[in-house]
């Protein structure tokens, strides 16, 4: 149940706005929806709400609803973290969030509930670091340059017990149908249910782990890959929990199994949507001058935009040669070893970048942001794409000269980060130094953990699981 192309704020025609409301308030009734959660993601891509009576859906709209702006100031636990610039900067004061009209659905895993995503203001203004305005930004950005971004996130995750913690498949045989089929009600509730909240399943698998899965979607254009993104994540908690599951997208909770993955498919569009601007079929590879340029750009900022990719402790955990992860900024056509592998087949449909970098743990927001700061800036600057991997990147020998490695903890990838001052111009103070101050509370914790003798997976699975 989607109504509207834009919400409210980027309505120039105010009496579509009104219509698309009205077309809302007669769904709520028609539907009999009782409730509607006011949505939003925080740093992690944690799903956070207001649920509000659907009586009171118009008002809200109309006035906002008031959150805690320090909701943006907390770690997976709800530990506030100060000098995040939202918290006590402002007096422990509310934001005022706004609905995305375009945003609302019924949601069919919950009984006469809906929800809508919402964006913050405070005193009147965009919250400039909120990770949905900065994607939708830069996505704003990118379409004043005559580009749109078409793309999808590839998750992985972790199904266990609820009770037990156990993972509720054995063993390690990737897309074995066996394991599949064993938990069909699980697996069939998500099918059913996710397209109608817009996220157009495409293939189910069983992964590399135990209680391992991955379950792609189709790409969207634009903000909308991102929304579904989130929309997935939480789905797939709320449908495990459903069935006695716990559902986590936690990277690395385990220290003698693979990681969790997020690729990022895309590929860079016309304005319209109407053409993909990578494919050129006189060129050798299959990739157009602009391909190559925004290629050499998310090379070129890969050690910076590494951390927006894998965003947590745990995350730089996986960066690590021969463990199905990048380890250094490369790329080939159709190599899995490299941090861009680009899918080229001769037709324009076929032709895309699987961006690597990417760990389950982060927030799509954030990655589709960075992805267009860093492949614009290669565009705008015309940079030169440095040759092809041949053979295995985790082998120096097949390295282009000068490849620069990617960083393996926070600590480096921070530092990258701030080094970069495109990445970190393009998106926001605002958003850096709440950002930086969460990453470094995690290294706070992670260290006190392990003080008390705990192992890493272990913390990793106290501090990030439940609800990441």
């Amino acid at each position: 149940m989607k109504v509207g192309k834009n919400s409210k704020r980027n309505l120039t025609d105010f009496q579509e706005y009104k219509m698309a409301l009205q077309h809302i308030l007669k769904e709520i009734d028609n539907h009999h929806l009782e409730m509607v959660r006011f949505e939003l993601t925080d740093f992690y891509g944690i799903s956070h709400c207001k649920e509000i009576p659907s009586r009171h859906f118009q008002e809200k709209v109309e006035n906002g609803v008031l959150l805690h702006g320090g909701q943006l100031s907390k770690d997976p636990q709800a530990a506030l973290v100060s000098g995040t610039g939202y918290h006590e900067e402002i007096n422990f004061g509310d934001f005022e969030y706004h609905a995305d009209l375009s945003t609302f659905r019924a949601v069919p895993w919950v009984p006469e509930t809906a929800r809508v995503l919402i964006y913050p203001k405070y005193r009147g203004k965009l919250v400039n670091g909120y990770p949905r305005n900065i994607a939708e930004r830069l996505l704003g950005v990118l379409k004043s340059e005559g580009f749109s971004l078409y793309s999808s996130h590839e998750h992985e995750f972790f199904v266990v017990d609820a009770v037990t913690k156990k993972p509720i498949t054995d063993g390690i045989q990737v897309r074995s149908t066996i394991r599949l089929a064993k938990n069909r009600d699980f697996i069939s509730q998500i099918a059913k249910q996710l397209p109608l909240m817009g996220v157009d399943l495409e293939s189910f698998e069983t992964e590399f782990a135990p209680g391992q899965y991955e379950i792609t979607y189709k790409p969207a254009f634009g903000l909308q890959a991102a929304d579904n993104a989130f929309t997935f994540k939480n789905g797939i908690k709320e449908i495990a929990q459903q069935h006695g599951y716990l559902a986590s997208f936690t990277t690395k909770p385990y220290a003698d199994h693979v990681g969790a993955s997020a690729h990022l498919n895309h590929s860079l569009w016309d304005e319209h949507g109407k053409r993909n601007l990578m494919f050129d079929a006189s060129s050798p590879n299959g990739l157009s001058k602009i391909a190559r340029h925004w290629i050499a750009g998310l090379l070129y900022h890969a050690p910076a935009i590494t951390v927006l990719h894998s965003p947590t402790v745990n995350c730089t955990t996986r960066i690590r040669e021969h463990r199905f992860a990048p380890a250094n900024a490369t790329w080939a056509i159709d190599n899995r070893s490299t941090a861009l592998r680009i899918k080229s087949n001769g037709t324009a449909g076929g032709t895309y970048v699987e961006n690597r970098m990417g760990s389950s743990g982060g927030c799509p927001y954030t990655s589709v942001a960075a992805t267009v700061a860093a492949g614009l800036d290669g565009i705008k600057n015309e940079y030169e794409l440095p040759p092809p991997v041949n053979g295995l990147a985790y082998e120096e020998d097949n390295l282009p000269p000068k490849t620069a490695k990617l960083p393996t903890d926070m600590e480096s990838a921070l530092e990258a980060l701030l080094a970069d001052k495109v990445i970190c111009n393009a998106m926001g103070d605002e958003f850096i130094k709440c950002f930086v101050a969460l990453k470094k509370y995690e290294l706070v914790c992670e260290a006190a953990a392990m003080e008390k003798g705990m192992d890493h997976a272990e913390w990793a699975r106290s501090y990030y699981f439940d609800y990441l």
